[in-house]
């Protein structure tokens, strides 16, 4: 199954980033199957990179300021070991093996931060020495509840502690919502991480899983992102070898909604894994005779550059069927 698709369209990219953060200043992380959301505001930074743990226990998000002089690390994840947790507790368990194994590092100053009706924060500042004996200063608040743990690290190469202005309005927004249920959005942006680090295997069900939270999407949206969550599935299932899934995926999918192009383009790219060019031909045919319904944005996958199609362009009459899609 071809790896790359022009499948994102803008409506889908911006309810995407609305997962990860509200605005451009919100940040927010959730787990798949944990109650639990982390939050935090950090005005002028942008998501510079993003991570997930294949085990659905872990997601980070880097965060730069425009300056390039301060970046954050946020961390949401499971800590059974250590439970049930506190602030404190998350604090020792992982700082703690941090400092035993490197001796540059120097605790500045620890407190806890102690807001009305919210978790208090554990606050360590400190410095530590990198490659080419580079100074590093860190700012670290740690927040828990039960067994799941928040981190969130500012750091520079110019000195900066937890008192500065900017640093202590972070911190003073830092939340661990403990109640909050994971919904559609948040799963399929963690299985979404995982697919654009190439973990196929692991984000297919968490795929699954999120469709089993569709109605959480409001009305207007919930068809596009439902299809939207069908196709990374099954793709993700193929991609991994995994072809009777995703055939399994895309043939229930045609039935609940049969207008949809790709998920006939997905099935013939499962008949190319399978050897039967019969059904490449018929799926690819019945899924540009319903081009149309392409989500607006969106385009048809060009068959001819596809990964599925290619090993048999030495196939002349296949090939000339193939390239005659373009012009449909």
């Amino acid at each position: 199954m071809t790896k790359l698709k022009s499948f994102f369209v803008a409506a889908a990219i911006v309810t995407l980033s609305a997962m990860a953060y509200a605005s451009d200043s919100d940040f927010k992380l959730a787990l798949i199957d944990y109650p639990g959301q982390l939050t935090w505001s950090a005005e002028g930074f942008k998501i510079i990179e993003l991570s997930a743990k294949p085990n659905g226990r872990e997601m980070g998000i880097r965060g730069q300021d425009s300056s390039r002089r301060l970046t954050f690390l946020g961390f949401l994840f499971l800590f059974p070991e250590q439970a049930p947790m506190t602030s404190a507790k998350c604090r020792d368990g992982i700082l703690g093996p941090e400092k035993a194994s490197n001796p540059t590092l120097k605790i500045l100053e620890s407190s806890e931060l102690t807001r009305p009706d919210s978790l208090p924060v554990s606050v360590v500042s400190y410095t530590s020495r990198g490659e080419g004996g580079k100074t590093f200063y860190m700012v670290r608040g740690f927040i828990a509840s039960g067994d799941i743990c928040g981190d969130l690290e500012f750091y520079s190469e110019t000195p900066i502690h937890a008192g500065d202005p900017d640093l202590k309005k972070m911190l003073a927004s830092y939340q661990l919502q403990q109640k909050y249920v994971p919904r559609f959005s948040d799963i399929f942006f963690y299985a979404q991480i995982l697919y654009q680090k190439h973990m196929y295997e692991a984000a297919a069900p968490i795929f699954e899983k999120a469709l089993a939270r569709i109605n959480d999407v409001p009305d207007a949206n919930a068809k596009t992102m439902k299809r939207v969550a069908t196709d990374q599935a099954g793709m993700a299932y193929g991609i991994s070898g995994n072809v009777a899934k995703a055939r399994a995926v895309f043939e229930k999918a045609i039935v609940e909604d049969p207008g949809y192009p790709l998920f006939y383009y997905n099935l013939a790219c499962a008949d190319a894994e399978e050897k039967n060019l019969t059904g490449v031909r018929k799926h690819l045919q019945e899924a540009f005779d319903r081009k149309a319904n392409i989500i607006p944005g969106e385009s048809m996958p060009d068959p001819t550059v596809d990964d599925s199609f290619l090993p048999y362009h030495n196939n002349k009459e296949f090939w000339t069927f193939v390239e005659g899609l373009r012009g449909q």
